[in-house]
């Protein structure tokens, strides 16, 4: 892949996958151009799963953060945002699918599932659109987009039964950020990866636009809160080195902890239930019971995750191992 030209991308400001992106385009210094959704050129292909942010790229419409910021990392030549180091790379893997995985549960869920947050979000993402909308207009389309929205809380895993596990292990995540953050610049050492992005851009909504998650964050996240304006824009940064991934600090340790109490069964339980056909996911979460629709695609995260664990060298499958000793990651490999 060339730079001759910047790359060209369509995303929303609500979107946490774009902001995740944006971030990382500028941390690496790679020219971009943003088309807001529903501004692109005409001719312009779209994507079989029109996601946000979708990229232009040899003539094809791209999508799916994860493997684009693997791609961007082999293909345009400067600094990455992977890891060098193998151990070091799969602990940022499994920050990231926490993040794009189960941190979105947290997002969806506080933004349609209270009626104050749905309201805003109702009238706010129509004025994120392509043109200037009068009244009567914004509020058809705030009607018609919170309906849409809220009906499908149950196929994210939001419903009354999950809703306070979800709603707990947010404020968790923001206190272990929190005293994270007090002794690191980043998740994993002095640079940012996948997962500091992933982590990024579901907070950039969380934490800063839906009102009940954010007053959450402006009560226990001041570290977070500054983290993520100090993310949108890494540009000037200048890399730092990273952790020793056999031996992570309290903090981090405490951060996996939380990650994986969470996140882990729930990628056990939807694989069983993916591979058996079965439409819906049973099981215990955090001590309590959890329901949602089965999710074919976080099935492939945990393929995924295993496959990256496998190749793993074994000095570095051995450092991961000291890592994720105590937590429910464990359960994955």
């Amino acid at each position: 892949m060339t730079l001759e030209t910047p790359l060209e991308l369509s995303g929303a400001p609500g979107s946490p996958y774009t902001r995740k992106m944006l971030a990382v385009l500028r941390y690496r210094r790679i020219p971009y151009r943003l088309y807001f959704r529903g501004r692109e050129p005409a001719g312009y292909p779209v994507a079989k799963v029109p996601l946000l942010p979708t990229f232009y790229i040899g003539g094809q419409a791209v999508t799916d953060s994860t493997p684009l910021i693997r791609r961007f990392d082999a293909e345009i030549p400067g600094r990455a945002v992977r890891p060098a180091d193998p151990a070091v790379a799969f602990l940022d893997s499994l920050i990231e699918d926490y993040a794009d995985e189960w941190l979105t549960k947290c997002m969806f869920h506080y933004r349609w599932a209270h009626e104050a947050d749905a309201t805003f979000a109702g009238r706010l993402l129509p004025s994120w659109g392509p043109a200037p909308l009068d009244e009567t207009t914004l509020q058809s389309m705030a009607s018609y987009i919170s309906e849409r929205q809220i009906g499908r809380l149950a196929y994210v895993g939001s419903n009354p039964t999950t809703g306070p596990v979800i709603e707990d292990s947010y404020v968790r995540l923001l206190e272990a950020l929190e005293t994270h953050l007090a002794t690191s610049p980043f998740m994993l050492g002095g640079a940012p990866g996948g997962g500091d992005f992933g982590l990024f851009g579901q907070l950039t909504q969380l934490a800063g636009v839906d009102p009940t998650p954010t007053g959450i964050a402006q009560a226990k996240g001041h570290r977070v809160m500054g983290w993520i304006g100090m993310v949108e824009d890494l540009s000037g940064l200048e890399p730092g080195p990273m952790i020793d991934a056999g031996a992570p600090s309290p903090t981090l340790k405490a951060l996996l902890a939380e990650m994986g109490r969470v996140y882990a069964p729930l990628l056990i339980a939807n694989a069983r239930a993916v591979m058996a056909g079965e439409k819906m996911v049973e099981t215990q979460i955090d001590g309590r019971a959890w329901v949602q629709n089965a999710f074919p695609y976080q099935a492939k995260c945990l393929g995924w995750l295993r496959e990256e664990y496998a190749a793993l060298p074994a000095g570095s499958k051995a450092q991961v191992d000291a890592a994720i000793a105590g937590t429910a990651w464990t359960s994955l490999f």
